[in-house]
């Protein structure tokens, strides 16, 4: 060990003992009663020293001002060098910093949001390749440019193979765009493989509802197929009663509402009535009057009370 290093361990003395200065800068950097108690000094190097003094702001718990001295060589006046607030063992701090694009979550945007794809994005490729060399017999080559349509001659300054740019009526994108493929970018075979783990595991065979189901998506009467390659494993449930009502579901999924799991039978009904219309059966509003237990009279106010 040399003997620079030594002394640059070993704190000076005239700037251990600047705690007065220190405390000064603290308290002039700091609101009134925020500076607390000395809690301990490192040296930074020959004639430096650094003091620390404990902090009394609320939102601050366990963080320190640090207030660095010096002295120059030879030199018996300390002077200051910085204040600043730093944090102590025990602080209290944030959690680290992540990207937006790390933070993000299912469901977080909503009306307005924007969210930009990166150009390297693992889970695109391009939908169609040749942007910059176009085909021998598009309008833009030079084995078709004479043969370029009147007008496309007339707005432009000449013919399209001595202009610095290709017109777009013959670019690889318009002809693209004609063919039906407008996308600049589809999924590649990661951003396929991403999308079908995601989908299998929200609703896919080893989920609780599949595991209790009567019987699988791939039979059920509900599911609309999808096209490419995803079609094969994949279909969206159009049971407004599913869970899974209006998701991509894998076929090996499966709810109580499948289509063939139970048919419910119909309501019985019961029999017609039979009525008679060749007969008319009397029907009296009055009861008659040798019904009852009690003989009729003449006189039914002066008769007995009994029963009818």
């Amino acid at each position: 060990m040399s003997a620079a290093t030594t002394r640059s361990r070993t704190p000076d003395r005239l700037c251990a003992e600047a705690v007065d200065l220190a405390r000064a800068a603290a308290e002039e950097a700091a609101a009134p009663g925020i500076v607390g108690e000395h809690v301990g000094m490192v040296s930074e190097g020959d004639r430096v020293v650094t003091h620390f003094f404990e902090c009394k702001e609320l939102g601050y718990r366990g963080w320190r001002w640090a207030v660095t001295v010096a002295r120059a060589s030879r030199a018996k006046v300390v002077t200051l060098d910085e204040t600043v607030l730093v944090p102590g063992p025990e602080a209290l701090l944030a959690p680290e910093w992540v990207p937006w694009s790390e933070r993000l979550r299912p469901g977080d945007m909503g009306p307005g949001d924007l969210l930009p794809t990166d150009a390297e994005d693992l889970r695109l490729e391009p939908g169609f390749t040749g942007e910059e060399e176009p085909s021998p017999n598009a309008a833009v080559s030079g084995e078709m440019a004479e043969l370029v349509e009147a007008e496309d001659a007339e707005v432009t300054a000449g013919v399209p193979a001595s202009l610095p740019i290709a017109p777009l009526r013959g670019s690889i994108a318009a002809v693209a765009e004609e063919l039906g493929m407008r996308r600049a970018r589809v999924l590649s075979r990661y951003g396929l493989h991403v999308a079908a783990d995601r989908w299998e595991d929200a609703f896919g065979a080893k989920t609780p509802m599949a595991q209790a189901a009567p019987a699988t998506c791939v039979s059920c009467g509900f599911l609309v197929p999808i096209g490419g390659s995803l079609g094969q494993a994949f279909g969206v449930c159009a049971n407004e009663f599913s869970p899974a009502d209006g998701r991509v579901v894998s076929l090996a999924y499966g709810c109580g509402g499948h289509s063939e799991a139970a048919v419910m039978p119909k309501t019985p009904r019961p029999a017609p009535p039979v009525i008679d219309e060749t007969r008319v059966e009397p029907f009296p509003l009055r009861p008659s009057p040798d019904s009852g237990s009690v003989p009729p009279v003449a006189d039914e106010a002066t008769a007995e009370l009994g029963h009818s």
